[in-house]
């Protein structure tokens, strides 16, 4: 399969070169575990322990709660502490459960035990995974059991593993394709297993080359499963996006990527669904990149879930300077945070501390961008929004619609098809908050139809 690639999309400096080079090193908490149990997309879990009730890791800590939902695990030993609201990287309050750290890792049994997926029915897989607490890994955070379970099972032609890593900065997915390939394969595998009909496509940016060497040389047996090269390009790793890019086929907002014939999962998603399938290991860690220029030491951690970010940047060496800006995930789509004392979730991808606020300039002119202070001015129809847009959208139009809240005239616009990757807001030369603008009226359609 020659480069795939799409329409629009820019190439932001990457900053990768800080991180890419420095292998997965494991790092173990030292203070208190904080389990948010809204960390996924739909209903936050119930919790399932009490204060005081000792916990093992790998045990189930908080049931999904409806169809929607995920189980949260727990990622060590110790006593539970408290459930009552912690401060997320959302800078939103959420009910979690607090784990006092015994130190011993003690295990819950039959965690770690080997298994031959091949003589599992479609229905055990499934059930592994939404007992393991799988979801998205990518950023969405969709629980990956629902995902993995369309209305007909014949009609996936494609499950499809996003190996782009298309944000700026973040290389903790292209050190798991380095060091883990076999996981993600074997993670693919056993999600084919469940399409009877589906080819399995690892989509890699043409910025990986060693890499997507890496993966063709173990699959170049397998007749079911291939390698695709995609351009590097910003979104490159949008689901709509890849889609097309790698099948052709186009989606819009509609559409469940299982209308179009495709499953996509992330990288770590397929790893965590090879660790829950053939190694009894529910999902308790998350591999994350922490970057930036104020960091001592950039690096990629394999770390608990619920370990606080503080304990990050101090595995890192600490900051060299404070930072200006600090983000939760990358630069075009991540969370500006104002502390780092909140805890690492299944989404969490990168904690990047940067020593100017890089974020603001890189959507200013080149001749702009040393000045911090430069504050928005007036569209000038320039079109650069439009021709970066991946979803063929008119991003100045429609901040016209949003700004002015007119919810009709921005649905009827094509609105909701926008992905809130960020695009128009790097490009625009008079630094207007598109994407932001758009993020909120979208926040608000959608909370409506839910009401309804």
């Amino acid at each position: 399969m020659g480069l795939g690639t799409f329409k629009g999309g820019i190439h932001p400096y990457d900053g990768k070169e800080l991180s890419k080079k420095t292998p997965i090193k494991t790092i173990l908490p030292k203070g208190d575990l904080v389990y948010p149990l809204l960390q996924h997309i739909g209903a936050p879990a119930s919790p399932v322990v009490k204060k005081g009730d000792r916990v093992l890791a790998g045990q189930k800590i908080g049931d999904a709660a409806g169809m929607i939902s995920s189980n949260i695990i727990c990622s060590v030993s110790g006593t539970v502490k408290a459930i009552e609201p912690r401060l997320t990287v959302s800078g939103a309050m959420t009910e979690a459960i607090v784990v006092e750290n015994d130190g011993e890792y003690e295990t819950l049994a039959g965690v770690g035990a080997k298994r031959d997926y091949t003589g599992l029915s479609k229905v055990e897989i499934r059930n592994i995974i939404k007992e393991a607490g799988i979801v998205g890994m990518g950023g969405a955070g969709f629980p990956t059991h629902v995902k993995l379970s369309p209305r007909d099972d014949s009609k996936i032609d494609y499950v499809i593993v996003n190996g782009s890593e298309c944000e700026p900065y973040l290389t903790s997915d292209y050190r798991l394709m380095l060091e883990k390939p076999k996981t993600i394969i074997d993670g693919l595998k056993v999600s084919l297993r469940l399409f009877k009909n589906a080819k399995g496509i690892i989509a890699v940016e043409d910025n990986k080359p060693d890499a997507a060497i890496k993966l063709q040389e173990l699959v170049k047996e397998e007749p079911n499963i291939e390698v695709a090269v995609l351009h590097t390009k910003y979104p490159q790793g949008a689901e709509r996006v890849l889609i097309y890019a790698v099948t052709g086929r186009k989606i819009n907002s509609s559409m469940l990527p299982a209308d179009a014939g495709c499953i996509v999962i992330n990288v770590d998603t397929a790893a965590s669904i090879c660790l829950a399938v053939c190694e009894s290991t529910p999902l308790m860690r998350r591999i994350i990149t922490v970057t930036g220029d104020a960091i001592q030491n950039p690096a990629n951690f394999s770390v608990k879930t619920g370990m606080n970010y503080q304990e990050l940047v101090e595995a890192a060496g600490g900051w060299k300077t404070q930072p200006k800006k600090i983000l939760s995930g990358g630069p075009m789509m991540g969370i500006a945070l104002y502390t780092t004392a909140v805890p690492v979730i299944k989404t969490s991808s990168a904690l990047i501390g940067m020593i100017r606020d890089e974020v603001a300039l890189s959507v200013s002119p080149p001749h702009l961008r040393s000045a911090e202070n430069y504050e928005p001015g007036s569209c000038i129809r320039c079109g650069r929004c439009l021709r970066v847009c991946p979803s063929n959208i008119i991003p100045q139009m429609l901040r016209e619609y949003a700004d002015r809240n007119d919810v009709e005239g921005y649905e009827k616009r094509g609105g909701m098809e926008c992905c809130e990757c960020g695009s128009c807001s790097y490009i625009c030369p008079a630094k207007l908050r598109l994407t932001q603008s758009f993020r909120q009226i979208r926040r608000s359609i959608l909370d409506s139809k839910r009401k309804k």
